[in-house]
């Protein structure tokens, strides 16, 4: 490993230091997400016009062209991020898929970050979705300011993201989870739009969700192990060379899977409807199968996106469309004319006793 290079840090600079970890660092990419250990049934006899396979679904009460979300990147001042979230944006719109954005704490301290998060002319019609820090409740910011993060954006939800590792790892962390859930429980019947749940790469576990689920969430992203190491790129801004801590527990925490699995078997006994968000290391159509199948409404991906997001929004384009035609060609092979028929339909996974 190299030394540390001097890292920024205030929230603005941070957004860049981590950019530029996910890009510099291959090894962030961690790749054991679960997804391998899953055969699917092929079907010889499909009884399908691939062409007519039906991938659409809704999601936020919005039509979505099949299951997708950009997940969270970032956001903050300097032309680089501006241009990253509006080329993702104008791809989401264009393309029939949903989008959320990185956190948006950055906006109470940098007010020249709020037009990074002015989304809404680019993408008029798709599901937006805001993002604060869960702990960030515990560090001064409150129903007021995530009212802010969500007009900024003109949101129809909003994220909060749950990270103890990163914070534990992070030099600047906020490290104070304490009665978080009472705060979430709070918000939630202050909030005009949906308050969503997610971790950012180390799953959430039956616990979190009953406690979540207690809180008024209705909406998981299970974000987890396997895809973008947020301890790894922590790990890049230490100060301290010798501060191996990153490094230690980059691969802590559920594999997406198992976070699946745990997620879905609390959701199916709760009388609400709910949404169960896959992501964490999904890579491909296939990955996204497989979710839905384990019980997934949406399939949230940010790090395939992130090279293309740089160039253009045509280049995010060709890359979306690429998993969407990857997606439907899965549904296909399987035999499943739409997104309901493929949706916790575990009859289509072989060796089911591994999982069941």
């Amino acid at each position: 490993m190299t030394k540390p290079k001097p890292a920024d840090r205030s929230v603005a600079g941070r957004k860049l230091d981590h950019l530029r970890a996910v890009l510099e660092d291959p090894d962030v990419e961690r790749g054991r997400s679960g997804f391998d250990t899953i055969s699917l049934t092929h079907r010889a006899l499909p009884e399908l016009d691939l062409d007519a396979v039906d991938t659409s679904t809704r999601f936020l009460d919005k039509p979505l062209s099949f299951p997708l979300l950009i997940s969270s990147m970032t956001g903050g001042t300097g032309d680089e991020i501006a241009r990253i979230n509006r080329n993702l944006a104008e791809a989401a719109e264009a393309t029939g898929v949903a989008m959320s954005v990185g956190s948006q704490r950055v906006l109470f301290t940098d007010p020249a970050s709020k037009g990074s998060f002015q989304l809404r002319d680019a993408a008029p019609s798709i599901p937006l979705i805001g993002n604060i820090g869960a702990v960030q409740l515990n560090a001064g910011l409150n129903a007021g300011h995530c009212l802010q993060a969500v007009q900024a954006l003109e949101a129809d939800g909003l994220y909060l993201h749950l990270n103890p590792l990163q914070e534990a790892v992070q030099v600047e962390g906020d490290r104070d989870f304490s009665n978080l859930s009472g705060k979430i429980s709070d918000l939630v019947s202050n909030m005009p739009v949906p308050v969503l749940i997610k971790e950012v790469g180390a799953g959430l576990s039956s616990s979190d969700v009953e406690l979540a689920y207690a809180a008024g969430i209705r909406h998981f992203d299970v974000a987890g192990r396997g895809g973008t190491s947020w301890s790894r790129i922590e790990y890049h801004r230490r100060a301290d060379e010798e501060d191996d801590l990153g490094l230690v527990f980059q691969d802590w925490g559920l594999t997406t899977v198992e976070s699946l699995l745990e997620t879905r078997d609390v959701l199916v006994k709760k009388t609400d409807p709910t949404t169960l968000i896959a992501s964490g290391g999904l890579r491909d159509g296939v990955d996204m199968a497989k979710s839905i199948i384990l019980g997934a409404d949406l399939c949230g991906m940010a790090a395939p996106f992130l090279a293309a997001a740089q160039e253009s929004s045509a280049q995010v384009i060709r890359q979306i469309e690429k998993l969407r035609r990857e997606f439907q060609t899965a549904m296909f092979l399987l035999g499943c004319a739409d997104v309901s028929q493929l949706n916790a339909n575990v009859s289509l996974i072989r060796s089911r006793s591994k999982f069941w």
